[in-house]
Formats: structure tokens, C-alpha cells, sequence
């Protein structure tokens, strides 16, 4: 890639290499100009004060992300040039593979822990500095128009912005220097080196912490003369408030984590969290804080703080050896996972169901598998102006917004919920609604879940559920039987629960969601091979549902005829304004 990148002379030619049109990368950067692009917004610091982040628009965002991949593929590249057995472990910020945790790992059980913040760290890379570099490096050397480009895709306001998605890349390959030059002089010393951004930290077991590269006396830290002629050599300055050495006798922080044992979050920032999920759970809402200034408590950014507190634990798991329970693996647990679940990944897990399935502020779509959310997202785009209780549309730069919301399946969701594609999965989801719907104490949901199934074969294991005692499902229209769930608009299962079948083919014949397309769609050979909707497919002539998504509908949505989904749509809008009539009540 390295070489391509070098051998690259014209905008054409580095647009190729980005993987976009040329004539996009000439519109963004010359008739709609960076300098036009960003919207500034302001943050609060931890240590005080506020950080300026600039935003870039979706068009420069893209053409930045496209840059950002290229670069990563690069730095890559460098990497495993320099032999199998390299790694580099210097640099953990915005890196592959590398995270706050893998930062944090280096300098666990040390006696002295440094923390050195590097002041204004992104304004000291200005539009000269981004330019040379990629001119004078050894690694790249390229041509000076493409280096130009790069640096004006970067750049604004003579600096690299925070907020834009190449700056930390293109900030890493520029610090890599600094970097080599500090780990070696750490290890002169004894000492652990990593950066993650502008946090630098060094880290010993010796029982006394280098003087000649950090002192402390009276509170106050002097950096030694080498430790700070290397940083000003850089072109960068030590900011001294937020420097310190943390002993072994106290809290080590690296970065956000604990670092005296194992990687982990202050025991009272889980505790905040916990004690905002139970009163969500109980009545709703929460409060961010507890000051005289307290406000409303945001689940988005609660969700946030789960999720930074699971992978934490999540990587922990991973690390322990012997594995806390071989039963973890993703691999062996199978769909039993609940009593495997910790304490903390039990809260996540009560947390999610309720983002998503009691205290959803938009309808909650579950489909049988992934690509039926492509499909029908795909539809939305397409027939939005007949669905205005799913979808809105919209003018201007985005085509439609959706006013439901898909549920994604994932890794980790199937560990934490028990919830995954395919109809095993999704009868216990029904099986045990009514379970962890009365979990809750809050007020009861506004908003309904629909389940989306292909009206076939699988279908059985969803009805030999309905059927039972836990539910007590009701059809619609209500001249049908009770049982007639196949023939059915839609079926009222429990509570906010709803199922939407696809509509049965003539003479009852069995349908999937696939069925809906034209069968011209379904017909696109795609290599010499077919499309087929079974699971198990034979590779040498047959094409599977991800292949069909992600190659046939996806690249072709604004040409498709989506008119099979019409009365689909309309099923899911009929469960929505049903669910406006009904009163839920709780015992």
C-alpha cells in the first residue's frame, strides 16, 4: 500500500488509492473547501476548562475516514516490515488492535507510575509539519502534490482538528519518532514507555522513580534535561498541572484505569452507575448527579458508561489464566449464558433489555436475522412517503429517519442477553417476555416490540411458544381463529410484544422475506452463482442472504422495486397504532 501511496502523483490517482471518485475528492476539497466544512461545539475537561471539538460534515467526514483506513494500512504495513515478532507497543491510541486497555496492561504492578500531559497536543501539528512530513519520511517520500492533498484533507485552521477522524493516525505517524526516542531513553532507565494521544506514561519497579527524568520535591515535578529536550525537540511542551507520579502505595490511574492490580474503573464510578441503573430500572429516569445543580440523567450516555465498564471486564476475562470460568468462551457457552453473567454484566444486560424492549422510545423492530434489517431499511429509504409512523422523510442531505428502531445482533449481545438470530433464540426471548417485564417497577412501556418472521417451516418453533402457557397470544383480524397465527395481519403476543408474519403465498404456500423482492432481484447471478435462501448452500453455485444484501440489494436499492414490502410495512404500522390503544397495566 506504502508503495502505491508513493507511486501515487495526481488527485485521480490518490482518490483510487482512497477508494472514491475523483471528482468527489475535487468537490469536498475545492468547490465546497474544508474551511466550510466544521462545526465547532465544546466539551467539559475532566481537570476544567472546556476542549473545542470541530465536526466535520458527513462529505469531508467520509473523504477523512477513507484517508484515516489508507494511513492504518500504512502504519500496518511499517510495522510488519520490521519482521514477524515486531509489535509495536508504544503507541495505544486510535491504533488497531491497541485500546485505553492495552495502554494500561504495560504498566500494571509497577512501584512508580509518571503521567505526562502533552499541552495543546494536536494544535502543534500544523499544515507545513503534516505536508513535510509525508514528503521527508522514510517511509513514505511522497510525490509533493499528493502530500499537499493529504495535508489539506486534514487540516484546519492551520492545525489538525479534534473531532476529525485522520487526525489521530497522521498525529501517531508524526509522533513515532518521540516515541522510539522516550522508550529508549526509559529503558536506559529501567522503565515501561506508552502514549495513548497526548498522555504519556512511564512506569518502573524500581524502588525509586529515575531522577533524571522525572524529580519531585515539594509537590513540584522537574522533568530531566533529557526527558524535556526530547519533548521540545518534537516540537512539544510538557503540561506541568497534569503531571505526577502515582506510588505504589496509592491509586495508580493510566488513562481512566486502575493499574495496581489489573486493568479497572474506580470502584466509585461503578458504584454511580449502578445506582443510576437501579433508579431507571424503578422509575425511569435518573439523575446525573447529586449536586444542587443535578439534572436529568441521559441513557445514551449511560449506555456509554456500561459499555466502557464491560469491555474493561470483558478484556479482563479474556486476559485471566486460567480462563475464571471455561464455560466463558464464546464458542462453547452456547444459548445458556445468563448464569454465567457477573454481577456487572447482569446490570448491562437488564440495562439493554430495557433500552431496547421496555423503555424503547421508538419501536423496537426484531427481525430473524441481519439481513432482514438491510432489507428493510433498504424499503423505508424507498417507500418512506407511505409509512409515516416508521418512517420521515427528510430534505436536504439525508434521504429519510427512521421512526423505528432495529435491533443488532452481536457477540456480546448473545452473551448478555440470551438473544441472538434465528428462531431457538427468539422463542425464549418470547417464552421469558413476561419474566423480565415485571423485573421492572418503572412506568410501563410507550412503545411496542415487533417481532418479524418468514411465515415457513421455522415458523413451528415460534408456535409451539405461542401455544403455551406463558403467552396468550391474539390475532388479528379478530375474525380469525385463535390459532390462525399463519394467516394472521398481526399477532398481539403480551404487553408491547408483537409478531409480523410475511404474507402466505397462494393456496397457503410458505413465504420469506426474500419473497418480496422481484423475482428479477432474486435471479442476479453474482460470479456464475445463484441465489438461494436456504441456510445450508452449496458454495461451488449458490449465493447466501449475506451476499444477497450486501451485494445485490444494498448496491442496487435506488434502482429496486419494493412494492412486495407494502403490505409488510403496513402490518408493522398496524401493530404500532394498535399498541396506541391499548393500556398496559402492572401488578
Amino acid at each position: 500500500m506504502i508503495s502505491a501511496l508513493r507511486d501515487a502523483k495526481t488527485k485521480p490517482q490518490l482518490a483510487l488509492l482512497l477508494g472514491i471518485d475523483a471528482s468527489f475528492l475535487t468537490n469536498v476539497l475545492y468547490r465546497l473547501k474544508p474551511s466550510s466544512q466544521y462545526k465547532s461545539f465544546t466539551i467539559p475537561k475532566k481537570s476544567g476548562g472546556v476542549r473545542t471539538i470541530y465536526a466535520p460534515s458527513e462529505e469531508l467526514k467520509s473523504l477523512q475516514r477513507a484517508l484515516s483506513s489508507l494511513l492504518q494500512d500504512c502504519q500496518q504495513e511499517i510495522y510488519k516490515s520490521k519482521g514477524p515478532k515486531f509489535k509495536s507497543t508504544l503507541s495505544h491510541g486510535f491504533v488497531r488492535e491497541r485500546s485505553i486497555m492495552t495502554n494500561a496492561v504495560m504498566h500494571l504492578n509497577k512501584k512508580s507510575v509518571l503521567n505526562i500531559d502533552l499541552k495543546d497536543f494536536f494544535d502543534q501539528f500544523n499544515f507545513g509539519r503534516v505536508r513535510g512530513f509525508f514528503i521527508s519520511n522514510t517511509n513514505f517520500q511522497l510525490d509533493p502534490a499528493v502530500a499537499t492533498v493529504i495535508a489539506q484533507i486534514a487540516c484546519y485552521d492551520n492545525k489538525l482538528p479534534q473531532g476529525s477522524p485522520c487526525s489521530p493516525v497522521i498525529s501517531n505517524l508524526i509522533t513515532h519518532s518521540l516515541d522510539i526516542r522516550l522508550a529508549s531513553l526509559a529503558k536506559d532507565n529501567s522503565c515501561t514507555y506508552t502514549r495513548y494521544a497526548d498522555d504519556i506514561t512511564i512506569s518502573t519497579r524500581e524502588k525509586d522513580f529515575p531522577v533524571n527524568l522525572m524529580s519531585e520535591e515539594a509537590g513540584e515535578y522537574s522533568p530531566g534535561k533529557k526527558l524535556e529536550s526530547e519533548i521540545r525537540r518534537a516540537g512539544f511542551e510538557i503540561n506541568h498541572k497534569k503531571t505526577r507520579i502515582q506510588y505504589k502505595d496509592s491509586r495508580q490511574d493510566v488513562t481512566g484505569l486502575i493499574v495496581n492490580k489489573r486493568p479497572g474503573v474506580k470502584c466509585e464510578y461503578w458504584r454511580t452507575v449502578r445506582s443510576q441503573c437501579h433508579a431507571l430500572f424503578n422509575t425511569g429516569e435518573f439523575i446525573e448527579n447529586e449536586s444542587s445543580n443535578s439534572e436529568k440523567g441521559n441513557v445514551f450516555v449511560l449506555e456509554g458508561r456500561l459499555n466502557f465498564i464491560d469491555q474493561i471486564d470483558y478484556f479482563n476475562r479474556k486476559r485471566s489464566k486460567p480462563i475464571l470460568n471455561p464455560e466463558y468462551q464464546l464458542s462453547d457457552h452456547g444459548s445458556k449464558t445468563r448464569r454465567l453473567l457477573s454481577g456487572r454484566e447482569r446490570t448491562f444486560s437488564r440495562f439493554l433489555y430495557y433500552k431496547m424492549f421496555y423503555g424503547n422510545a421508538k419501536p423496537t423492530i426484531l427481525c430473524e436475522g441481519k439481513t432482514d434489517n438491510v432489507y428493510l431499511k433498504a424499503a423505508l429509504n424507498r417507500l418512506a412517503a407511505g409509512f409515516p409512523k416508521l418512517v420521515k422523510p427528510k430534505n436536504g442531505k439525508d434521504p429519510y429517519e427512521l421512526l423505528v428502531q432495529f435491533f443488532n445482533y452481536t457477540e456480546r449481545t448473545r452473551f448478555l442477553l440470551e438473544l441472538s438470530g434465528g428462531t431457538p433464540y427468539l422463542r425464549e426471548f418470547i417464552a421469558s417476555f413476561d419474566e423480565h417485564f415485571n423485573y421492572f417497577k418503572a412506568p410501563v412501556p410507550t412503545r411496542p416490540v415487533i417481532m418479524v418472521f418468514d411465515n415457513d417451516d421455522g415458523f413451528k418453533v415460534i408456535e409451539s411458544v405461542l401455544k403455551g402457557k406463558k403467552v396468550k397470544p391474539v390475532v388479528y383480524p379478530n375474525t380469525l381463529a385463535a390459532s390462525d397465527f399463519r394467516n394472521s395481519d398481526f399477532i398481539h403476543v403480551i404487553h408491547n410484544l408483537y409478531i409480523v408474519l410475511t404474507p402466505r403465498a397462494a393456496a397457503n404456500g410458505d413465504t420469506a422475506i426474500e419473497d418480496l423482492f422481484p423475482q428479477t432481484v432474486r435471479d442476479v447471478k453474482l460470479g456464475g452463482k445463484g441465489f438461494t435462501k436456504k441456510n445450508n448452500i452449496d458454495k461451488d453455485t449458490e449465493y447466501g442472504k449475506e451476499f444477497f444484501a450486501s451485494k445485490v440489494v444494498v448496491p442496487n436499492r435506488n434502482n429496486i422495486d419494493f412494492s412486495g414490502f407494502d403490505i409488510f410495512l403496513k402490518r408493522i404500522m398496524q401493530c404500532i397504532e394498535h399498541f396506541d390503544t391499548v393500556k398496559l397495566t402492572k401488578p
